[in-house]
């Protein structure tokens, strides 16, 4: 029998027994975690590995075990009363399978994240919805490699259809030989399937996250995000491009969370092509990397928004309390154990926030923390933020 869930700012009851759940325990779910934990709600979190991970140091109940065992993770979900994701890695049908013999509800819900599961299903949906995507074809043999090559261009991205994140998972080819030899390492070998995607000649890299509890959605503002070797290094809100496309890029994202139809937050990534066109590269249903300028730059942040959302709670305002906020991705920058060297200077700033996620490892390019800092001048703030970040090693 399916458990009661629902809350409600109508009834004025939050019970302190009701304990939210989590697949994943990296830091979208420590920092989701700790917004739960701020309206008095029980945690929980599922978690592949013994000890390592960010919110293993936050939260007493923790379980582990693979994403593949469907008896585990139903044990968990037994202990919760709602489960929801950081991650899109797991299969659709088991999180079916979970949600049915558990009795507890998952957001996203089994039947929505079907719809976006893998990057091939995920470019149907948004299609079928009206929304320009980018240009992709599931790839099955050489052949199909050589007809897209010659219908989109030399070069091409190919992406393992799931699983992919901050470069891995993809390659960027140039031929028909480096083409294969990719897709056969990106899994057409374990026969997972590979995706080809145009090479999009575009200006700016954009995301936005929307939120929805089932009743209503807010939707945040279009942030640019900037990106090197696959891997966002900053993200700088609001977007330096004219009002009219960010609000176009606004519309797109809540026409992407109707086809959906789920509760949480779903953030949506675009192309700005140089001739002005906008299309929806990808999605992640869960808290995402681009918002996290949101923890202080907006009045309710992603992560809030998420567990107020999942929860069928009244959703906060998206507005930004500054003019501008940047924030600047910290990856490792050695391979060690972690420690993180910050200069004085860049504690002392005002309006400078810092957040290091307690991973204990510190790889080179690896995602160790985050530094936000708000003001009024976009340009002039991301430039100091630059600045004040450079010298930190982690």
């Amino acid at each position: 029998m399916e458990k009661n869930f629902s809350l409600s700012t109508e009834s004025g009851h939050l019970p302190a027994h009701f304990r939210m759940g989590f697949l994943g325990a990296g830091q979208l779910a420590k920092m989701s975690a700790l917004k739960a934990y701020e309206l008095g709600i029980q945690v929980a979190g599922y978690s592949d590995r013994a000890d390592s991970e960010p919110m293993h140091h936050l939260c007493p109940n923790m379980f582990t075990g693979s994403f593949d065992d469907v008896d585990a993770m139903i044990e968990f979900a037994k202990t919760c009363d709602l489960i929801t994701l950081e991650n899109e890695f797991i299969d659709s049908d088991i999180l079916q399978k979970v949600q049915k013999e558990s009795g507890t509800p998952i957001y996203p819900s089994p039947e929505s994240f079907a719809k976006i599961e893998n990057k091939s299903i995920e470019k149907k949906t948004f299609e079928q919805a009206g929304i320009p995507v980018t240009p992709y074809k599931l790839i099955q043999s050489k052949e199909d490699l050589l007809s897209f090559g010659q219908e989109h261009g030399w070069p091409f991205i190919l992406k393992s259809s799931k699983g992919g994140y901050d470069g891995y998972g993809n390659a960027k080819v140039d031929d028909i030989n480096n083409a294969w030899d990719a897709f056969m390492s990106l899994g057409a070998k374990d026969n997972r399937e590979v995706i080809a995607e145009a090479f999009i000649p575009f200006t700016h890299e954009l995301a936005i996250q929307v939120a929805s509890n089932g009743k209503e959605q807010v939707v945040y503002p279009c942030c640019e995000t900037i990106q090197e070797n696959h891997i966002c290094t900053a993200v700088i809100t609001p977007a330096r491009i004219s009002s009219d496309i960010q609000q176009k890029a606004q519309n797109y994202a809540l026409m992407a969370m109707d086809a959906l139809d789920t509760r949480g937050i779903v953030a949506f990534e675009f192309f700005l092509t140089k001739d002005g066109k906008l299309l929806l590269n990808e999605s992640a249903p869960r808290p995402h990397n681009s918002g996290h300028y949101s923890i202080e730059g907006c009045i309710t942040s992603q992560f809030e928004n998420h567990v107020r959302a999942v929860l069928g709670l009244e959703l906060g305002s998206t507005k930004l309390t500054k003019p501008a906020a940047v924030m600047i991705n910290l990856l490792g920058t050695h391979t060690r154990d972690a420690v993180a060297e910050i200069p004085k200077s860049t504690l002392e700033t005002e309006h400078a926030h810092l957040h290091m996620y307690g991973k204990l490892q510190s790889k080179i390019g690896r995602k160790m923390g985050h530094f936000t800092l708000l003001g009024e001048d976009t340009d002039k703030v991301f430039e100091t933020a630059l600045l004040l970040t450079d010298p930190i090693q982690i």
